[in-house]
């Protein structure tokens, strides 16, 4: 008998059509009350048609605004007051009482909006005990007031209204929380994505600057030794360059891959610049997409640390259908935390999609550093 219309996002403004339709569902239930206004307008006496008249209109726009008010709390997920609960059902029921001069034992179909007002204001129990007193007053009153008859219409209407308030408003309730949920969900989306693009660059810059930054040392050193030999150098810092400028747009723009070849091929070229003597292999076994992608970003945080941090003198790159290495003969980021932190962390994250598991540390039984990224040997 009463409808609520299914709440829109409570982080829009609410519409001229979402305010409009509220109006209109809480007003058009105030139909019901024209039996009481018949009974009020064919009153002998004047005055108590103006009091039956006046208080029922009363009464109608006094229950549309608790109406809105209520529906505004719910749509804005706050909690209705309860104070000012109770306060909005004593002002339907007194002015339903001051209407008896004019609208008789018809004044009793005022309790079913009450009723359903307690429904949508009120927590469950208290409710019940306004839904259970609002059916008994009318066969509690025929036999207390001489003249007025037994309304058992009026107890079912109770009923009846408070039964599909309490289904509207559960309904409302699943409808509010399914939005917050989806406006959480939404929320860690976009944080998801942004942790994954600052991890990207992170990644990308991080390896790139440093090969830049070695090269141009070494473009320093050679400038009058063999000009030609910086000139190259300077030219493969302005490809670096424009290779880095490349992949951070590819990174924004979603659709940057990373392949082991390629990034051997970088760690060729990226350890050479640093004088220090790579072992790579000379061919790659046949890999998957997604295992492909992790031991490329593998072979690109280890060459990246070696470079920065290690002091070594010799890497070797190991490559296997399950696992690739990356070892060094320096000391490792000991003693810089931050230096390769944030890559492994990156590294860790998408190892964990395959469940892969990541190694970092001393190399055992000897001078050096470790980096290993292994799958499950189901794989």
């Amino acid at each position: 008998m009463f409808l609520v219309s299914t709440p829109p996002d409570p982080h829009r403004p609410v519409s001229r059509h979402w305010r409009f339709t509220g109006w209109l569902l809480a007003a058009v239930w105030l139909f019901f009350l024209n039996i009481p206004l018949l009974t009020a307008l064919h009153q002998p006496e004047v005055w108590r048609r103006v009091v039956g008249a006046t208080t029922l209109v009363a009464f109608g726009v006094c229950y549309v605004c608790v109406f809105q008010w209520a529906r505004a709390c719910r749509l804005a997920h706050r909690p209705i007051p309860l104070v000012r609960a109770w306060a909005a059902l004593g002002l339907l029921v007194g002015l339903g009482l001051a209407g008896i001069p004019g609208t008789d034992g018809d004044w009793l179909t005022t309790l079913v909006f009450v009723a359903a007002a307690a429904v949508f204001l009120l927590p469950n129990r208290q409710a019940l005990v306004v839904v259970a007193l609002a059916a008994l007053t009318p066969p509690v009153t025929a036999a207390l007031v001489p003249g007025w008859e037994a309304e058992g219409t009026v107890v079912f209407a109770v009923l009846l209204a408070s039964f599909a308030m309490f289904g509207v408003t559960r309904l409302t309730q699943r409808n509010t929380e399914l939005q917050a949920a989806q406006q959480e969900i939404r929320r860690l989306a976009v944080a998801e994505e942004r942790a994954r693009t600052a991890r990207d660059l992170h990644d990308i810059l991080g390896h790139s600057l440093t090969v830049v930054t070695v090269k141009a040392e070494l473009a320093g050193r050679l400038l009058e030794l063999d000009p030609a030999r910086a000139a190259a150098e300077i030219a493969d810092v302005e490809r670096l360059a424009r290779q880095a400028l490349a992949d951070v747009r590819g990174t924004v723009g979603a659709y940057r891959e990373v392949r082991l070849t390629t990034e051997l091929a970088g760690a060729r070229s990226a350890l050479a610049a640093a004088g220090i003597v790579a072992e790579l292999p000379e061919t790659v076994p046949a890999l998957p997409a997604e295992r492909d992608e992790l031991f490329g970003w593998t072979v690109r945080e280890g060459v990246t640390n070696v470079v920065r941090h290690s002091g070594a003198r010799r890497c070797e790159i190991r490559v296997s259908p399950g696992a690739v290495e990356v070892r060094d003969d320096g000391r490792g980021p000991v003693g810089e935390p931050d230096a390769a932190g944030h890559g492994l962390v990156g590294l860790r994250e998408r190892a964990r999609r395959l469940d892969a598991t990541v190694t970092v540390g001393r190399r055992p039984g000897g001078r050096g550093f470790l980096l290993r990224v292994a799958l499950p040997a189901e794989r």
